[in-house]
């Protein structure tokens, strides 16, 4: 049998175990949270940085580099390959978001511009509503995103004017287009009516700022028991037996 000496070794040596681990995680989120913070304080920068133009953005320019920043495009419109995504919420609303790829100017290439939110047809859910897509060379002006986020969907990206989702390397097979690896969100008034309200980017700051909380507390939560079970409780026994001098 485990002396008291013995018992209070193991529980000590487990007790400062829990703390250190708990107490890392807890430092480790809270740095997770200020990488996050430096992400957002860059982002927002590069959102006062000057629009590239065509010929800035085909120059081989990095996408994580110029990710979020603004554009200012020419091109034509591809409109025969417009998408709907569905199930996308902007303002707390369900709805479709308009993707139509533009063709660049002066240049082969072609990337997908996320033209804006529009509701859907609740009563008719395989109509889509009659957006106006100008001919000719157009300027299209935004920010520079990732391509369009995916949603869970059970099997293969579909086909046909209303998706789930767009895989890039399947639409670009698909459309025969030469796409960038990236996506622009257009910004601005719409004169079709579309809703441009993007969100900010959702870097989960505060969900690591929880994270840390949490830990601290575990943390916490061991030195209190260890304190109270291995000092505290038994000094109080030994007072109620009359034992404690």
């Amino acid at each position: 049998m485990m002396s008291a000496r013995s018992r209070f070794i193991v529980v000590t040596a487990a007790t400062v175990f829990t703390m250190a681990v708990t107490a890392s995680l807890g430092f480790w989120q809270l740095d997770r949270a200020r990488q996050k913070i430096e992400l957002q304080n860059q982002i927002n920068q590069r959102a006062e940085w000057p629009a590239w133009q065509n010929s800035q953005l085909l120059q081989g320019s990095d996408p994580g580099e110029g990710l979020h920043r603004p554009v200012q495009l020419q091109g034509q419109w591809v409109s025969e390959s417009s998408v709907f995504l569905d199930n996308r919420q902007m303002g707390a609303r369900n709805g479709f978001i308009l993707v139509t790829p533009l063709k660049l100017a002066g240049s082969g290439r072609a990337v997908l511009v996320q033209r804006g939110w529009v509701p859907r047809d609740f009563i008719d859910r395989s109509r889509v509503p009659a957006i106006d897509t100008p001919a000719g060379e157009v300027v299209v002006e935004g920010r520079l995103a990732p391509p369009p986020g995916k949603l869970y969907e059970l099997g293969e990206a579909g086909t046909g004017p209303i998706r789930q989702n767009i895989d890039l390397a399947a639409f670009a097979r698909e459309t025969a287009l030469d796409l960038l690896e990236f996506s622009v969100q257009q910004t601005g008034a719409s004169p079709e009516g579309l809703l441009r309200a993007w969100p900010k980017p959702a870097l989960g700051v505060d969900k690591h700022h929880g994270y840390a909380f949490q830990w601290f507390g575990l943390c916490a939560l061991a030195s209190v028991l260890y304190v109270w079970f291995q000092f505290i409780s038994p000094r109080r026994k030994r007072i109620s037996h009359g034992t404690d001098a």
